[in-house]
């Protein structure tokens, strides 16, 4: 692990976006609350934020951390994705951006898993750091 003991704290946060694409009827399953296996947006919501939580035991290397704030939005877009986006806040010596990045990946994974059963195709994509501030790199600005 690198060290960061010589670190300043200072207020972090990133931001991470992607989305999951999949069939019409697979969106409309879970706009309407028809999956079988429940509430998908909200598991999938509160996967994220533990995924964020949990990020040190998932990627070798990264530093624990005590995260001030996680949050997790889905938000459906046209009639056959979700979009997914995280951000995660803390006071610290390193950044944040790894525990972004897992709350959507995980929270993108979840979704699914659980209305796999309707539609295999589905497709994660296009997950990335969109924002990034605090630390001595400063602010990062993605797209």
């Amino acid at each position: 692990m690198v060290d960061v003991s010589p670190k300043a704290e200072t207020a972090r946060t990133a931001t991470a976006r992607g989305r999951i694409v999949m069939a019409p009827a697979t969106l409309a399953l879970i706009r309407e609350g028809r999956a079988g296996k429940g509430d998908v947006l909200g598991v999938a919501r509160l996967a994220g934020i533990m995924a964020a939580k949990r990020t040190s035991d998932l990627i070798p290397l990264c530093h624990p951390l005590m995260i001030s704030k996680v949050s997790v939005d889905l938000e459906p877009e046209g009639d056959d994705a979700i979009v997914i986006e995280a951000t995660v806040s803390l006071t610290g010596k390193t950044g944040v951006e790894m525990e972004a990045l897992t709350a959507v990946s995980i929270a993108a994974l979840t979704v699914y898993d659980m209305v796999k059963a309707a539609d295999r195709g589905m497709r994660i994509e296009d997950i990335r750091l969109v924002h990034k501030a605090g630390g001595k790199s400063g602010e990062f600005i993605g797209g």
